[in-house]
């Protein structure tokens, strides 16, 4: 085991991986956050420092629920114009408040390059010799972290905790009821629209969007909303833009500032799906980090104010909480 220095420790040590307050009601556990409903209908979202990778919780995170919690809000501002969404405000570095939902039961994945190492990504199943994915048919002769010829959509259906997301195709989701016509059609035309911005967006920042996934709810009015996270590096790829080209010619992978990173590092020592997965060592952790908050920093042009890692992240969020909804916590 390497040693690590203090600093390092203190960090580690101060990740956010419990976020429980019994106080409040509509408790609901996901991989990453943990979620109040309120009975007026706010819902209360808090990033945790987990980090979740092929279906598991695997380790924690430095600054990782900050990164996703700032970096989602930017995204919210700058696409509130193409689709509503669920933000009500963030008063806290890890703390969302919301509107809450009804949620669609299908997550939209939108694509632009041929890649991904899941096993509901486009290039494990091309590489297994599936040509007609998610209802696409797709040409031979295509290599991994290609641009496709079009932009495509790959929906999932949403698995519980523990469990693995499904490929869907548009066809099977109207057919199996899991939305209406409508609904999909509106699905996919705010997809591809809240896809084309962050695409911009990214490209003036030298950033490549890959892809990445949506979800959406359906508001008291029946209206289309965003939801969860958009554009994040857990939900999305993201690749530096001035070296893909030279490491598309060697043969390497992209250089990327998102989640793939630790996916290929578990990879490349175990069958993530079979295996146990190795624990995975402080110093990879803290590269890991680094390249969360770059991407903010890149993706954004904002500095990233790092909390005080002095500071107990639980109990700061609790001190908000009780501050702001004493009702619960007298």
């Amino acid at each position: 085991m390497t040693n690590i220095d203090t600093e390092t420790q203190t960090l580690i040590d101060n990740c956010l991986t419990d976020a429980t307050f019994p106080e409040l009601p509509g408790h609901q556990t996901g991989k990453v956050r943990e979620s109040y409903d309120l009975p007026d209908g706010r819902r209360i979202m808090i990033a945790t420092d987990r980090q979740s990778a092929f279906d598991h919780v695997l380790t924690a995170v430095p600054y990782k629920g900050q990164v996703l919690n700032q970096t989602a809000m930017f995204w919210f501002d700058a696409t509130k114009d193409i689709c509503p969404n669920h933000i009500i405000e963030a008063p806290d570095p890890n703390v969302v408040i919301a509107q809450r939902l009804d949620m669609l039961p299908v997550e939209m994945v939108v694509r632009d390059y041929m890649t991904g190492s899941t096993e509901t990504s486009i290039w494990p199943m091309y590489q297994r010799g599936e040509r007609l994915l998610y209802g696409h048919p797709f040409p031979e002769g295509l290599v991994k972290n290609q641009k496709l010829p079009e932009t495509i959509l790959t929906p999932t259906t949403k698995a519980a905790q523990g469990e693995h997301d499904a490929p869907i195709t548009a066809v099977e989701i109207v057919e199996q009821g899991l939305l209406t016509q409508a609904q999909w059609d509106e699905l996919a035309r705010l997809s591809l629209a809240v896809f084309a911005r962050g695409r911009e967006i990214a490209a003036e920042n030298g950033l490549i969007l890959v892809d990445t996934k949506y979800e959406f709810g359906v508001d008291e009015n029946g209206r289309i909303t965003l939801a969860d996270e958009i554009h994040t590096p857990d939900s999305s790829r993201y690749w530096k833009a001035d070296s893909y080209n030279e490491r598309m010619n060697e043969g390497a992978e992209p250089e990327s500032l998102d989640k793939e990173f630790l996916r290929l590092w578990i990879t490349d020592k175990c069958d993530p799906y079979n295996d146990p997965i190795p624990e995975i060592p402080a110093d990879t952790l803290m590269e890991f980090s680094g390249k969360y908050v770059r991407l903010y920093e890149t993706v954004t042009g904002l500095e990233f104010k790092k909390a005080d890692k002095n500071e107990p992240i639980k109990e700061r969020i609790g001190n908000y909480l009780a501050g702001a909804l004493p009702e619960y916590f007298e």
